[in-house]
């Protein structure tokens, strides 16, 4: 649900990704070349405050721990982050408190030309592209674990992991459902000093909040109705291992200053006692929501995402990496476990061509259900395309030019009404007062487009 704003004046080719053949043993490890960019303050309290990027991103806020900081009240914490892509420079809105307006537009996904004003509350900043790259390590590894991958954005990540994994900083992994954050989380563990000792899962998500304190932290008996025996927690139970928390931006609000403290000390105190019991354990958590946002909405602690994000390991969603398909759906037809006879049509060429051309909102798990469903049915439906990125309008120069603008309308309209009701939850009147138009045109358009609040 992202709103695109296309741009003619981004650079065609911002990032350059070396060639594709994996080195030999011995060799340096590749890396990627990223364009620069510069963001200077224009307007504002810290006008004149210039920022030049040393990698693909940079986060701008209140907080000292962005990128570009802007001491202004107007401004939220984790206001947004500029991201340079494949596509083009990009802005994202980090549900910001006053919202992010690229040259008079509000956005929530935009793309950016050369020259772009950002307006952040007061302040403005001007976006322009640099004339040198960054380079981006990359892994010689197309593989790390049960993980497969050649792409340059997967063996970024890769590169990442190899040096988490040689020590015992908190990792946070993030990511889309489905790109694979519990095999990452078990590569780690697995190439780390901690692999001859447990490594515990623990679904921050799928526990009830007032079972999983206790399941966390242990109890002691008779501390609650229905704790008959004492119980060890996972912290430690995972002693002198790795403990997995998954789906952390989940954790209730009374919980997290306790788990704060546990990073901070590794020192735990079950329930039911007021004795605090040294840990030695390494933590690895993983969410699919950005905690930025959730810092900037008052859902999670700002002292706790400081905590947690002291290595951060995106992983790729599976339309950033369509190359690696094919050794994907190898690696996953491995573990299914068909036959060769059966696996033959899902290897074919025209097959994989259609599957890089598929949305994929489930990304690797996705996938493999789609396999799976080829298996069983022989003949699945084509999984559904993606929608066009932006800037990216089909056109058809065989249709007359009326009805190739009505096209182009009509796709607009549908990406900018996904983004407004993202951006304010579904709620229409919000909607329709952010984009100043009645409630009931709005309720018009989302039925001519078929799209549910």
């Amino acid at each position: 649900m992202d709103r695109k704003r296309p741009s003619p004046d981004v650079d065609p080719n911002p990032f350059t990704e070396p060639s594709t053949t994996l080195p030999v043993e011995g060799q340096a490890p590749p890396t990627g070349q990223v364009r620069k960019f510069r963001l200077s303050v224009v307007d504002g309290q810290a006008a004149s405050r210039v920022c030049e990027s040393n990698g693909d991103r940079c986060s701008i806020g209140s907080h000292e721990m962005n990128d570009l900081r802007l001491e202004d009240a107007t401004v939220s914490r984790f206001h947004c982050e500029v991201k340079m892509e494949p596509s083009g420079a990009r802005v994202r809105d980090l549900d910001s408190r006053n919202g992010t307006i690229v040259d008079g537009v509000t956005v929530f996904d935009a793309l950016l030309r050369d020259g772009s004003l950002l307006r952040l509350g007061r302040a403005t900043v001007r976006f322009e592209l640099g004339g040198g790259s960054n380079r981006l390590p990359v892994s010689q590894r197309s593989s790390f674990g049960s993980m497969v991958g050649r792409s340059v954005a997967m063996r970024t990540s890769f590169a990442l992991m190899e040096r988490a994994a040689e020590t015992d900083f908190t990792v946070l992994l993030e990511g889309e459902t489905g790109t694979g954050k519990g095999e990452a989380a078990e590569a780690i563990h697995a190439a780390s000093a901690r692999r001859a000792q447990p490594m515990l899962v623990v679904d921050c998500g799928a526990i009830p909040e007032n079972l999983l304190e206790s399941e966390l932290f242990g109890h002691e008996k008779g501390a609650f109705t229905g704790a008959e025996t004492r119980r060890i927690g996972a912290f430690e139970e995972a002693s002198g291992g790795t403990i997995f928390l998954d789906e952390i931006g989940e954790l209730s609000p009374d919980l997290q200053p306790k788990l704060l403290r546990v990073l901070e000390n590794r020192e735990i105190r079950r329930v039911g006692t007021n004795t605090y019991r040294p840990v030695d354990v390494r933590v690895i958590a993983a969410t699919n929501r950005d905690l930025r946002a959730e810092v900037n909405a008052g859902r999670f602690r700002p002292d706790l995402f400081f905590r947690l994000a002291v290595v951060k390991i995106p992983l790729p969603s599976l339309r950033q990496r369509p190359e690696d398909l094919p050794v994907l759906v190898e690696r996953l037809l491995h573990r299914i476990g068909a036959d060769e006879a059966a696996c033959a049509p899902l290897r074919d060429p025209a097959f994989l061509a259609g599957l890089s051309r598929a949305a994929w909102p489930g990304n690797v798990r996705e996938l493999r259900n789609y396999l799976e469903q080829c298996l069983v049915f022989r003949d699945s439906p084509a999984p559904a395309e993606a929608p066009p990125a932006a800037g990216a309008f089909h056109v058809d120069a065989e249709l007359p030019y009326a009805e190739a603008r009505r096209r182009a309308l009509d796709q607009f309209e549908a990406l900018y009404l996904e983004a407004l009701l993202q951006k304010h939850d579904g709620k229409v009147t919000q909607a329709a007062q952010a984009a100043d138009i009645t409630r009931v045109h709005l309720y018009r358009l989302l039925r001519r487009h078929g799209i549910k609040p």
